[in-house]
């Protein structure tokens, strides 16, 4: 089935940008990020910022816009049977140097998984004068990495956002 990915959730004040793959079925449905309660991005998220998590995804935009975190995808379309990036065929890739041309601000690119940064090397260049990470997943089928460990290893982004305050 064709897939085509969310709009950008950025403004001009963003400095970390968090870039998955392809929204999945449920979240391309909702027309949000992480949309299906499966996925541990937003517990992760506020754990990491030692806040309470928030259920409305209005309230979850204006708590990214205040830690200066953008939310996009690698690939701008896709045919995708179900939502996992393994059957992720006829990709495009989103076009990033306009992407950085628009937000120059950003100085942080985090892979939210290792299929997102795989997409992004292979069909992008990393950009001068930012610097790239690649995280876990946070998708509830990716067990290989507990819950902790995965808040362990994503604080990174925490940390980053407290130096750029």
């Amino acid at each position: 089935m064709y897939k085509t990915a969310l709009d950008p959730l950025i403004d001009s004040s963003s400095k970390i940008l968090i870039l998955g793959t392809m929204p999945g079925d449920q979240s391309i449905a909702k027309q949000q990020f992480y949309g299906n309660k499966g996925n541990h991005f937003w517990k992760i998220i506020f754990t990491i910022f030692n806040e309470d998590y928030i259920q409305s995804y209005e309230d979850r935009k204006i708590f990214l816009k205040k830690y200066k975190i953008a939310l996009w995808n690698v690939l701008a379309s896709c045919i995708r049977e179900g939502s996992s990036d393994s059957k992720i065929t006829n990709e495009t890739v989103n076009d990033f140097v306009n992407f950085h041309k628009q937000y120059p601000n950003i100085q942080y690119v985090f892979f939210e998984s290792k299929s997102a940064a795989k997409f992004f090397y292979k069909y992008s260049t990393p950009q001068a004068g930012i610097s790239y990470h690649t995280l876990p997943s946070t998708s509830g089928l990716h067990a290989g990495i507990s819950f902790n460990q995965k808040v362990e290893m994503w604080k990174i982004i925490a940390e980053t956002a407290n130096d750029l305050s």
